[in-house]
């Protein structure tokens, strides 16, 4: 990391004011060459992390805005190196010529989430607070957000490295046994360390429950609309929504793709799809349109079964029920309640409720249903894990602990149990980037936009 790069932190587009960040051992040097401060000390001149007001020119000495520019040496930057921020007019022309220059001055384009990976490789913040950031930035709820500025200020961190330090000393107290034979050093005895292991244990699988709800957190309940042709799916997901996304007929067979949208419900987001009607028909594009909703259906997490209220309940009605019970969770929808009703109650082990689309009566109550149907989870914010690779990496620690203390039960001797014990802790590095592969830290950062 000798080079030093520059990128856009707020991207090309017009906007009311555009920033342009540098890192690496040249920054300052450039800031020196392009921005001219008010006071006509040089930039390198200034306290570290104060704004100064000056002239930013390209390299011919042309001048392109007055703006703001601010250092921060390393290590207390950000990224751990010397760093410079231009905080310029948001014109996209002043702030792709004034990156030009800082490449004509020899930095280099950064690459996506560069700035956050030189943060990581440089100590400044370890794996989980890196992931926060890209959170922190997808983040569509105050949940998300919220949880995203915990794990950032340490959260995950510090509940890890408190087990971490915990299965460090017993190892620790195993070798120096081992090694030190004859030197003053308390007998090393598993039994001592049996409460300990619990107490990691329990601390990690708090951790790992917490993903289910970090899953759908950050990426949104994947929730089917479904039911036969015509039963109201469309008029519902229109309703939820609050305007017209989907077209309403009283043709059969309107809707022959699968149309997705996110809904915010309490803390919850939405991810609703809209499916075709569910029938076997000669028509190939309905035909194509009802394949992708059934696969809609076996991937949705929530599954709202639509049945039409003013017609008698048929086959197809009791087939979709069906398939929604196999669902992890689902409702049980009877729809048009504004119209003569020839169904009232469903033989179904779903949670049921009645609505009217077109009135707007029962939303209220199905909303409500959807969020008792996934509970906040009653962990500090910060502390939930939100992405698959800390999932598997807390899950792998969990079971080489379980696996120690196993070994510890059935009597077998301290190697063994601490060969279990130190993979436990292998897991946890990966999980916090003390003993990460690059590969995994390439596609990690891969997700980062760039200037960040």
């Amino acid at each position: 990391m000798s080079d030093t790069i520059a990128a856009l932190a707020t991207g090309a587009q017009i906007s009311a004011i555009g920033i342009l960040r540098l890192s690496g051992p040249e920054s300052i040097a450039i800031a020196d060459r392009l921005f001219i401060p008010d006071d006509g000390a040089p930039m390198s001149a200034h306290e570290s992390k104060t704004l100064v007001y000056g002239a930013l020119h390209d390299t011919d000495g042309a001048l392109l805005d007055l703006c703001l520019c601010t250092h921060s040496r390393a290590p207390r930057s950000y990224t751990g190196e010397d760093t410079v921020e231009f905080q310029c007019h948001g014109s996209s022309v002043v702030l792709r010529e004034a990156l030009e220059a800082c490449f004509a001055l020899g930095a280099r384009q950064a690459g996506p989430g560069e700035f956050t990976k030189r943060a990581f490789l440089n100590g400044c913040m370890d794996l989980t607070a890196a992931e926060a950031v890209a959170d922190l930035i997808d983040a569509e709820s105050a949940e998300s957000a919220r949880n995203a500025a915990g794990q950032l200020s340490g959260a995950i961190s510090a509940r890890i490295d408190a087990v971490y330090r915990a299965l460090e000393d017993i190892s620790a107290h195993y070798h120096a046994v081992l090694d030190y034979p004859d030197e003053d050093i308390e007998d090393f005895r598993l039994a001592a360390y049996r409460e300990t292991y619990a107490g990691a244990r329990k601390s990690l699988q708090r951790l790992l429950d917490s993903f289910g709800r970090g899953r759908l957190m950050n990426a949104g309940l994947p929730t089917a609309i479904i039911g036969r042709p015509n039963v109201g799916k469309s008029s519902l997901l229109n309703a939820l929504l609050g305007y017209e996304r989907a077209i309403v007929t009283a043709i059969p067979g309107t809707t022959r793709d699968t149309i997705e949208e996110k809904l915010r419900i309490g803390a919850l987001t939405l991810r609703l799809i809209d499916t075709a009607g569910l029938r076997d028909s000669e028509d190939l594009a309905e035909q194509l349109g009802v394949e992708r909703s059934r696969r809609a259906m076996e991937d949705a997490e929530l599954v709202l079964a639509v049945i039409d209220g003013s017609e008698a309940l048929g086959e197809e009605d009791r087939s979709i029920l069906r398939r929604a019970e196999e669902a992890p969770h689902a409702i049980a929808i009877l729809s048009k309640t504004d119209l003569p009703q020839q169904i009232t109650h469903l033989d179904t082990s779903l949670p049921q409720l009645t609505l009217s689309a077109r009135t707007g009566e029962g939303l209220d109550e199905l909303e409500r249903t959807i969020e008792a149907l996934f509970p906040l989870p009653q962990v500090p914010a910060g502390e939930i894990l939100t992405n698959a690779r800390q999932a598997d990496a807390v899950r792998r620690a969990l079971g080489a602990l379980s696996a120690a203390e196993e070994a510890m039960k059935e009597g077998l001797t301290p190697d063994i149990v601490l060969t279990e014990t130190e993979g436990a802790m292998q897991a946890l590095g990966e999980l916090t980037g003390r003993s990460v592969r690059e590969d995994v830290t390439n596609r990690i950062f891969a997700r980062f936009c760039v200037g960040k």
